[in-house]
């Protein structure tokens, strides 16, 4: 069963991807919604630079393989993880393995991953939820931060390549991953796992979203998420567990700053209302007094 052709396929599936997401947040027309994400961004300096700052951290990521080829080969700890996991993902893929469930998983690793983050941004800010997109920007930006290192010193290999009882399932749905798609994402890139990370966070986000769909929206894609590492062959449980407590320490730290940043701007549009204020109240005893 092959699904998926290229990457351009990959991109597509993504738009439209996010096209559905945005709707099913805002019930608006989604070109609506882009475009009010727009103009909040040309308005608001602040979440304009960290939107930046996310696609800057996101295209230095794609140069960490690079870094990696430039450092010295640091300890390989993939074999201690095959010592206490085994391969339980074998065991995983043929009590469970078929193609339609191979395309389901493939789908939301490749495609509803990244189309649900954009989403989000675009949901929060359009929604007026600065908070909430400020929360997920940082977050964002440390789950990056925060990973790379241990991606470059700490180099983990996903699980197919590490036991020959595992199959890489996603090859079924994506035969060309390894020329496409693997410099996104590097062999020995797995502790802690990003997509684990990442989709855990979105989903935490979601919950105060204030919308019950996007919640539950938010946790199941967090759930097919975690489930499809394994079942794919792609990661090892402790990837996970990493991954979790990862989203878990960005997720707070994201909502303390985007807390204190929404105050802020909170604080400066009420000074000038203040100000005129007390102008209007001193106004009247001048007259008296002249």
């Amino acid at each position: 069963m092959i699904v998926f052709g290229s990457m351009k396929m990959i991109s597509a599936l993504t738009a439209v991807t996010v096209a559905l997401l945005v709707t099913y947040a805002t019930a608006r027309q989604p070109f609506a919604a882009a475009a009010a994400f727009v103009l909040k961004l040309y308005r608001s300096p602040k979440l304009l630079i960290l939107f930046l700052s996310l696609l800057l951290i996101m295209a230095l990521n794609k140069f960490e393989l690079n870094l990696e080829d430039a450092l010295p080969i640091p300890r390989d700890l993939t074999r201690l993880l095959v010592g206490w996991e085994g391969s339980w993902q074998g065991a995983l893929q043929r009590a469970l393995e078929s193609p339609s469930l191979t395309f389901f998983c493939a789908f939301f690793y490749l495609v509803v991953f990244q189309g649900f983050m954009i989403a989000s941004l675009i949901y929060y800010v359009s929604a007026g939820k600065d908070k909430l997109y400020i929360a997920l920007c940082v977050a964002l930006l440390l789950n990056y931060l925060v990973a790379v290192p241990f991606y470059l010193f700490v180099p983990v290999h996903e699980a197919w390549s590490a036991s020959t009882n595992i199959r890489f399932l996603m090859l079924d749905a994506f035969p060309s991953f390894e020329t496409q798609y693997r410099h996104l994402s590097g062999l020995d890139n797995c502790f802690p796992s990003l997509h684990t990370s990442i989709s855990v966070t979105m989903a935490l986000l979601a919950l105060r979203s204030g919308s019950k769909r996007w919640a539950i929206f938010g946790v199941a894609n967090a759930s097919i998420i975690v489930f499809s590492i394994f079942y794919l062959g792609i990661h090892w449980a402790t990837d996970m567990f990493a991954g979790v407590v990862l989203a878990s320490v960005v997720v707070a730290i994201g909502l303390k700053v985007g807390a204190w940043l929404d105050r802020s701007a909170i604080r400066r549009r009420r000074q000038p209302r203040l100000q005129k204020e007390e102008l209007q109240k001193l106004a009247p005893s001048r007259l008296t007094d002249s």
